[in-house]
């Protein structure tokens, strides 16, 4: 029997059913207000904070992915070398700014809606330590771009080889790469060249049409299996109180539009959360079969998190006799990457499939029923321990 598993099937049950939850949409705040409503039963004090997000993604990477590609057909074209440069490097600089979150002048022009995040403090409210665990109750769109196809015949043909790979490819750099060859190409006069990042500036452009049209997932795997797991810290916590240390109990919205809930609430709350005295936990799709603590992320560039505390809570899941795989690395970007960058000591639990991947992810067979509530149970578990062992000195 997993601990909890009513709760942890009653939360993503009811919150994958609400329609139309992608980032700063309708579906995203019902399924914050129906969150702080159920924190609030818990005896947490929870609250809605309500930010500004532009909730998406394929808008700011498609344009300038559609720039670099005009700029490439008018090099080749109309031999137009340095309008043709300019704009492809401009171009290239704005996806990366937008990958990275670092820069974000598109965005920010970019139509804006309204996202929720929700904050629920439990544990010992006048403690001068905190642990923030985060989640996120927006659900992705998928399209072609998440097919797994591939992924899976690599592993089913080349096992032993793929065993050994633990950080996935760069996707992104010809994201980034094509308009920057396009302005090389331009700039050297090197038809070759320009071709190239023509061709890759319209394979993202499609790519980006593509996810534009596509529905929104379920997401009871992404990331519902990480905000079930909040509600039930919230139930044990209440079940047996813990002194000594400040939770907070947060489900960021718009994080499937690259963090912008994340990226708010820390610009709200940051300045209040001093880094030598708050530690982060992410729980981010954690229902598939093998729970795993990354040792760091980065689409365009690998960043590892601050080692000491994933030594501790790895050295907490032995203790627990909790299975944890370590040495893997993401490509793909979390909210963590925020708190990281933000100096937070953070540990980022994940879980992936037989593949290496994963399960369902950005897909529509993204449902309740095709979750591992033993892998979300024990993540809950281990967060639950390292909060405790946290407020014990």
């Amino acid at each position: 029997m997993i601990p909890g598993e009513a709760t942890l099937r009653e939360v993503v049950g009811t919150l994958a059913a609400i329609p139309d939850r992608g980032s700063a949409r309708p579906g995203e705040r019902d399924a914050g207000e129906w969150l702080s409503e159920r924190f609030t039963k818990l005896g947490c004090d929870a609250r809605i904070e309500t930010e500004r997000a532009h909730g998406s993604y394929w808008w700011p990477l498609g344009l300038p992915s559609a720039v670099g590609l005009v700029a490439g057909v008018a090099a080749l074209a109309k031999g137009s070398r340095w309008p043709a440069a300019v704009a492809a490097a401009a171009a290239s600089a704005t996806i990366g700014g937008e990958i990275t979150s670092r820069v974000r002048y598109l965005r920010r022009r970019l139509p804006q809606r309204s996202c929720w995040n929700v904050v629920a403090e439990t544990g010992d409210l006048t403690a001068r330590r905190t642990v923030i665990v985060l989640a996120h109750h927006d659900a992705p769109r998928t399209g072609r771009l998440f097919d797994q196809t591939a992924q899976r015949w690599a592993h089913e043909r080349f096992p032993e080889a793929m065993e050994r790979v633990k950080t996935a490819p760069p996707l992104v750099w010809p994201l980034v790469g094509g308009p920057a060859l396009v302005a090389a190409g331009a700039l050297t006069r090197r038809k070759g060249i320009t071709a190239l990042g023509t061709a890759l500036s319209a394979l993202a452009t499609a790519i980006f049409v593509d996810v534009a049209r596509s529905p929104v997932s379920p997401g009871a795997n992404d990331n519902l299996s990480g905000v079930a797991g909040l509600v039930r810290l919230a139930e044990a916590l209440q079940e047996n109180p813990v002194s000594g240390i400040r939770v907070l109990l947060v489900s960021c919205g718009s994080e499937e539009s690259m963090q912008e809930g994340i990226l708010a609430f820390g610009a709200r709350h940051f300045a209040s959360l001093p880094t030598g005295n708050t530690h982060v936990i992410n729980l981010e799709t954690i229902g598939s079969p093998n729970l795993i603590l990354l040792e760091g992320e980065g689409a365009l560039a690998m960043h590892d998190y601050q080692g000491p505390f994933k030594d501790f809570v790895a050295a907490i899941a032995e203790d627990e006799k909790i299975p944890l795989v370590r040495g893997l690395r993401a490509r793909t970007s979390t909210d963590s990457l925020i708190t990281d960058r933000a100096g937070y000591p953070t540990a980022t639990l994940v879980s992936v499939n037989e593949f290496k991947a994963l399960s369902h992810y950005h897909l529509m067979s993204d449902t309740p029923e095709n979750l591992d509530y033993r892998t979300i149970g024990a993540a809950t578990r281990l967060a639950e321990a390292v909060i405790r062992k946290l407020a014990a000195g």
